[in-house]
């Protein structure tokens, strides 16, 4: 066990909240780069991190839900692996957004949204404690007052493109990730490489650009 992990475990004892919470299925790109566990809040600012932390679950056999977000198209979901006929869509709650939320966290076991403009602690400090107490994973595509982990998109290329010819084959990202207790941390991930694929497709470069080439010799 990590230093981390007995962290966590110690803050759930204090809060009165259960202090083993399973860990969540994850996209092959997030492996090693988060583990998002049940009964917490995992922010984002990119649609395809959205779409990656869905997938997981998703590709697993879970059923999960979508509110407010009418930038995750379905066809890129699919190429993410999420399985659209398991996904329960709210184009637009409104005012009862709240509601909305809180009833797929009750019924669902993820479920991506993006919050209202704004979320006071006391809001999101009641829906953290629904979320533990159904133990189901929250992913706020905007901000939130606190997450378990905070995943920013910082760079990204497509690669498979030539001088005015070929195909959009893969894409190579700069990930930061951020929480309460540690450090930021950067990694370099392959978001959606060729189908059939771990490794990335051979042939491409790294990420153009001066300060892209900076971003990724900080990666870690």
């Amino acid at each position: 066990m990590t230093d981390l992990d007995e962290l966590r475990r110690r803050v759930a004892r204090l809060e009165g909240r259960p202090v083993d919470t399973a860990a969540v299925p994850v996209h092959p790109a997030l492996r090693g780069v988060v583990t998002p566990r049940a009964g917490g809040v995992y922010g984002v600012d990119a649609a395809s991190l959205a779409l990656a932390l869905l997938a997981g679950p998703s590709a697993a056999g879970a059923w999960c839900g979508v509110v407010d977000c009418p930038d995750l198209g379905f066809a890129a979901a699919r190429e993410f692996g999420v399985e659209t006929e398991r996904l329960v869509v709210v184009p637009d709650a409104g005012p009862q957004w709240w509601e909305v939320v809180a009833a797929l966290i009750d019924t669902l076991p993820l479920v991506v949204a993006r919050p209202p403009e704004r979320v006071s602690q006391r809001d999101a400090a009641r829906l953290a404690a629904r979320l533990r107490s159904r133990q189901g994973v929250l992913v706020t595509w905007g901000a939130w007052p606190r997450c378990e982990a905070r995943l920013s998109l910082m760079a990204s290329q497509w690669s498979g493109l030539g001088e005015g010819h070929g195909y959009l084959r893969a894409r190579r990202a700069l990930v930061e990730v951020r929480s309460d207790v540690t450090l930021a941390r950067r990694h370099e991930v392959w978001l959606q490489p060729l189908p059939g694929e771990a490794e990335p497709p051979d042939g491409t470069s790294g990420l153009e650009g001066r300060d892209d080439q900076a971003l990724l010799r900080g990666a870690s």
